[in-house]
């Protein structure tokens, strides 16, 4: 039901340094590093399935060591890969350090590799029916190749499928704003639902630009809107003009690294669950069945992104571990 498209990467953490004697080491130090998978739209497209959906993920997927750990991944976390392009060019690479309160610093290492070189002229010519969903969202919406060929796809796809957007930006990947904002332009015009961080909504629109984006979104026909603020929990907007807050949850915070990615996949998971998304691939309308519940929805999602939070990395919960917290 659920397709998701874009980046697929290694995170590496930069852990504690430790003391060494090898003269072969700068200040007699050593940085330990460890490698998880990582990517925001294949951490949406792990947590849909985790939460008991069918999932499919397009990349382009190389086949170095870490491509070949992430296509494991994938196929262990039950997500398709059939519409993956391989190639021989390197996985992208993201060294994250974490803050005393969790949050992350990411450096990227995107280069001629895999998951922004994909042309448009690889895109599958047509898309299995029983895809409802397409997902797209952080640096593979802003580098091109792949940022023009998503947004191909994303329009493409639109009129009969719904789509969901978080632009999530990677200012350390693409530092210019303006080619975000440009970005979010084009993938608004496609969205049928939009999802963004106050952190992301200010670097867009600057201090107090909340209520513009909201207005931006609907203008470009989003259907739903729903806006993160981290500890401090979330609001939302429907295009029927209906509005709703929740608070946010108070947990022993690991990292926050993969949150607002839960908080995407639990909005979907509710909305199918709740008869909002149809299954009928006969039904070809890129919309939202009936009235949506903002306050529920959110409730849900934000108890699934704390469950992230009190772990290690984008290890994103199962139904039963939201439904258990």
């Amino acid at each position: 039901m659920f397709l998701s498209c874009g980046d697929s990467l290694f995170d590496m953490f930069v852990g504690a340094q430790q003391n060494v004697t090898s003269d072969a080491v700068v200040d007699n130090t050593r940085i330990e590093i460890a490698g998880v998978v990582g990517g925001s739209p294949m951490n949406v497209a792990l947590g849909l399935s985790r939460l008991g959906h069918s999932s499919r993920y397009l990349t382009k997927l190389s086949s170095d060591i870490f491509g070949q750990r992430i296509e494991r991944f994938l196929h262990n976390n039950a997500i398709d890969t059939t519409l993956c392009i391989p190639t021989d060019l390197h996985t992208t690479l993201a060294m994250v350090e974490l803050a005393d309160d969790g949050a992350a610093n990411y450096a990227f290492y995107t280069n001629n590799t895999a998951d922004v070189g994909m042309k448009a002229s690889e895109l599958p010519s047509t898309l299995p029916d029983d895809i409802r969903v397409l997902h797209f969202g952080s640096y593979s919406t802003a580098v091109n190749p792949t940022a023009d060929s998503l947004k191909v796809l994303a329009m493409r796809e639109s009129e009969q499928r719904i789509v969901s957007y978080d632009p999530n930006l990677r200012l350390s990947i693409e530092p210019d704003v303006t080619v975000w904002r440009e970005s979010f332009s084009q993938f608004a015009k496609a969205a049928t639902l939009i999802k963004a961080s106050d952190e992301d909504i200010e670097a867009l629109y600057g201090k107090n630009g909340e209520d513009k984006f909201v207005a931006d979104c609907f203008s470009h026909n989003a259907q739903l809107v729903y806006l993160t603020r981290g500890p401090n929990g979330a609001s939302a907007f429907s295009a029927d003009g209906s509005t709703a807050h929740a608070s946010g949850l108070s947990v022993a915070v690991v990292d926050t690294v993969g949150a607002g990615d839960t908080f995407q996949a639990a909005i979907l998971h509710w909305l199918a669950q709740q008869n909002h998304i149809s299954a009928d691939s006969s039904n070809a309308a890129a919309s939202f069945a009936g009235a949506v519940d903002l306050k529920a929805s959110m409730a849900f999602a934000i108890k699934a992104a704390a469950v992230t939070c009190t772990r290690q990395g984008a290890d994103l919960p199962t139904l039963a571990d939201v439904e258990s917290a």
